[in-house]
């Protein structure tokens, strides 16, 4: 069966590629394969190859025939898109690629170390990018329509898993579902106004010209993520999901050079924000963070709360996702609930997904137990305590109906789909001219039926 995971270009990394490892290039680039006036060069494939192996995925057997199958997929699902006029507008297609070079500028820092790494102008990527994009948006538009009406019933579910070979069942890992209920205290007044007090000394530091503001967002920033480049990042006035609203709003009031006053966030600490450029609903800034640490009083405090909380849920006056939606301070709860969540968004999670703080508290727990309150650290270096809810926990076992019914039909649901698909190419492909290059041919069995299409090749 054909493996339909469309192939999706990692831009900056490829160009990158071509510039930093231009002298590892043996073989000449060539056409390999076509859809109509659709091409797909070598270099492609070895690009894509490339990514994958940089991303630390791992390369299956045939690596290359099987992307340069999907490239051909891609383009047939995308003609045939424009056949029957789906709607991907460039409007849609511009917003994309804005979304894309957002990540670029959030995982490099700024516009500038995307241009360096990527040896290209930001204009210049987008505009390099902008058909693959569609095409991919196509393929995928396409993809849906063919799959929207493919559904999965439960006699369905029950004669795929009976379809799979007994020594191909998969063991599955211990899984758990934890909830949680974090406060994360304040810091005392005092402290607060400790933290202020410093960071207008920086400012009049910075001021005075006796340090540059990158250098003291080195020295003192709380923030890991910008702290190396000097504070530096790119943001964009509508990424009001990325980005705290203090930091945001304040960024944006700032005039090119203008430095603010330290502000206060109540999701992070303190900010000093120094706007270096703008452009449109773009800006280039520093800033410095530090975070007012909490006393052990005001974790004392915290764990008090958390225990009445703790003793209405046992004793029955709440339950623990009510209570978590009352008390809790951790925002992820209004949007995914008071529990952890699995890469798949399930509430079933293996324990290396889980911090080694939270591991530690677990081992105390039975199946249907809430922990005392308990101290810990968050990602961004916040201090707070939690109760933690062990409210199920799996033992290690061979999949089956019983227990993995919902793992067992998302897979059948895939494979129905991708059945689907395969049928929709057999019936469809003949009607698209196709050629792949004969060495490649010749080496990937998988691209004979594509092949057969055309009696030449190049």
């Amino acid at each position: 069966m054909i493996k339909y995971l469309l192939i999706s270009f990692s831009f900056v990394l490829s160009m990158a590629s071509a510039n930093a490892q231009q002298s590892q290039k043996l073989v000449v680039d060539k056409i390999v394969g076509a859809v109509g006036d659709r091409i797909i060069l070598q270099s492609d494939i070895q690009n894509a190859i490339a990514d994958a192996a940089r991303s630390g995925d791992r390369l299956p057997d045939g690596a290359a025939c099987n992307i340069l199958e999907q490239s051909l997929i891609q383009k047939i699902l995308a003609l045939q898109a424009e056949r029957d006029s789906l709607p991907v507008s460039d409007e849609q297609v511009e917003a994309n690629l804005d979304m894309r070079v957002r990540e670029w500028v959030m995982q490099f820092g700024s516009e500038q170390a995307v241009e360096e790494v990527a040896g290209k102008t930001i204009y210049q990527l987008k505009d390099d990018s902008r058909a693959a994009i569609k095409e991919q948006m196509l393929a995928q538009s396409m993809r849906q329509k063919i799959v929207e009406n493919v559904h999965i019933t439960p006699t369905e579910v029950k004669a795929y898993f009976e379809r799979v070979p007994s020594d191909s069942v998969p063991f599955l890992e211990s899984e758990l579902e934890v909830g949680q209920i974090n406060i994360f205290p304040k810091a005392a007044k005092e402290v607060e106004e400790y933290i202020y007090n410093e960071m207008m000394n920086y400012r009049k530091q910075i001021e005075a010209g006796r340090m540059s503001f990158a250098d003291a967002a080195k020295k003192y920033s709380e923030d890991p993520g910008s702290r190396d480049r000097g504070g530096a990042y790119e943001i964009n006035r509508n990424d009001k999901d990325q980005w705290d609203p203090v930091f945001l709003s304040t960024s944006f009031r700032l005039k090119a050079g203008e430095m603010s006053l330290p502000v206060k966030s109540n999701k992070f600490g303190y900010f000093l924000i120094m706007c270096e450029s703008r452009r449109g609903d773009n800006a280039q800034i520093r800033m410095i963070l530090r975070i007012p640490p909490v006393t052990q009083t005001e974790l004392d405090a915290a764990k008090v709360k958390l225990d009445s909380v703790r003793k209405e849920i046992t004793a029955n006056k709440i339950t623990f996702k009510d209570a978590a939606y009352k008390y809790s301070e951790d925002e992820s709860v209004k949007n995914n609930g008071p529990f952890i969540l699995g890469y798949d968004g399930s509430t079933f999670i293996p324990i290396d997904r889980l911090d080694k703080e939270t591991v530690a508290t677990l081992s105390t727990l039975q199946v249907g137990d809430i922990s005392q309150p308990v101290e810990f650290t968050n990602e961004r270096g916040k201090k707070g305590v939690r109760l933690v809810f062990l409210k199920s926990r799996t033992e290690p076992h061979k999949m089956n109906l019983q227990d993995d019914y919902s793992k067992i039909a998302e897979m059948a649901l895939a494979t129905k789909r991708n059945q689907a698909l395969d049928d929709w190419l057999t019936k469809n492909v003949p009607g698209f001219y196709v050629l792949v290059d004969k060495d490649a041919a010749a080496q990937c069995p998988n691209l004979q039926k594509y092949q057969a299409t055309s009696s030449k090749g190049f």
